[in-house]
């Protein structure tokens, strides 16, 4: 459960703690994804190297390949992973969303929201699949995630009204439904005398202000252990997603842990949602960024393709304590970049997720 240690005297943010069946983390917290049961690039080792608390993993992808009930029968998302500490699972609704958004085939979108579920087709090998608040809910607790999130639909920014409304009104039907099932599976865990995951419900609503504080009061009335902020809006539309903890400050549960989801591409988008009282957010941003070539410093993002590091000797930031930075120049990642060599992958996503975990460790000081 979720906990408040200190708030700050300067702004809405404050410094937590959450107790899971894997373990308890501070908030503010960065979650790297590691949608298909991996961070890309990098192993558990290095990611408790790194000092990475808690990762993400995704409902949707897993259960396509290689399947819940493998996971299962091979003791869990953790022990099939290698990673001993909490782990959150994502419902999948957003994933279909951007299956819909992205393929068609044969003129005909792969994927059809309907008002019990999602009806989509695997980009693997096009399986019909159909995935329900109550199918996505059983696969996360076959998973063994600590923390779930309940099932919705993703609301998009160029939508109107209307459409948003129709998301947001089932997704509120879905978190209904979702926390049915997940009530009903928790009795397994209590039977053992053993605690059941978290689960988090998701405010949806788009860009409109009165739909946004609509489905912030009617997930806040519902009991989830904590309330995540979803749509495309978040993370990817800065101005708004700001403007939308700004209007919401009074109608999120402060007793419950706050998640912006896909939020977390630059600092300063970090540092804004924290001051406004976020306790944990994902993105693939960091990681993605360091594949091809950006790379974090305390100055400004730089893109290690460019021939003014080719006789660089300097690190990618002289104040970042990663392995990468504390062992390799410029020059050298410049290099394997330009080969292509998989080395490099490694090293900048260890650089790119220590620079944010370091601005974590910061701001939690800094309180």
């Amino acid at each position: 459960m979720f906990k408040i240690l200190k708030k700050s005297k300067t702004s809405r943010g404050r410094l937590g703690e959450i107790a899971t069946n894997h373990g308890d983390f501070k908030t503010p917290i960065f979650m790297p994804p590691g949608t298909q049961a991996a961070v890309k690039a990098i192993g558990p080792d290095d990611l408790g190297k790194i000092g990475i608390e808690i990762l993400l993993v995704n409902t949707l992808h897993l259960t396509l390949q290689p399947g819940e009930n493998l996971i299962f029968e091979l003791g869990g998302i953790h022990s099939f992973m290698g990673w001993p500490k909490p782990i959150l699972s994502d419902s999948g609704g957003f994933q279909a969303w951007s299956l819909s958004r992205n393929r068609t085939k044969n003129g005909r979108k792969m994927v059809q929201i309907r008002e019990d579920g999602i009806e989509f087709s695997s980009p693997i090998n096009g399986s019909k699949h159909f995935l329900t608040p109550e199918k996505s809910i059983e696969i996360q607790h076959k998973l063994g995630a600590d923390i779930i999130m309940a099932f919705d639909e993703c609301s998009p920014d160029n939508e109107d009204k209307e459409y948003a409304k129709k998301a947001m009104q089932r997704t509120h039907k879905w978190a209904l439904r979702s926390l049915k099932k997940h009530r009903e599976l928790s009795k397994f865990y209590l039977e053992k005398g053993k605690n059941p995951p978290l689960i988090f419900g998701i405010v949806q609503g788009g860009i409109f202000e009165d739909l946004r504080k609509d489905s912030a009061k009617y997930i806040a009335s519902l009991d989830f252990d904590g309330i995540a902020l979803g749509g495309e809006t978040i993370g990817y539309n800065m101005p708004r997603t700001l403007e939308i903890l700004d209007y919401l400050k009074d109608l999120l549960p402060e007793d419950k842990a706050r998640y912006t989801m896909g939020l977390g591409s630059s600092q300063k988008d970090i540092i804004e949602v924290v001051k406004r009282g976020v306790d944990m957010f994902d993105c693939v941003g960091p990681t993605r960024m360091a594949r091809h070539g950006s790379l974090f410093t305390e100055d400004s993002n730089i893109h290690i393709s460019n021939s003014a590091f080719e006789k660089d000797n300097k690190p990618i930031d002289r104040n970042c304590d990663c392995y990468t930075c504390q062992n390799f120049s410029r020059a050298y990642l410049h290099h394997l970049y330009s080969a292509k060599e998989p080395l490099y992958l490694r090293l900048a996503t260890i650089h790119n997720l220590r620079f944010i975990m370091n601005l974590i460790y910061y701001l939690r000081d800094n309180f």
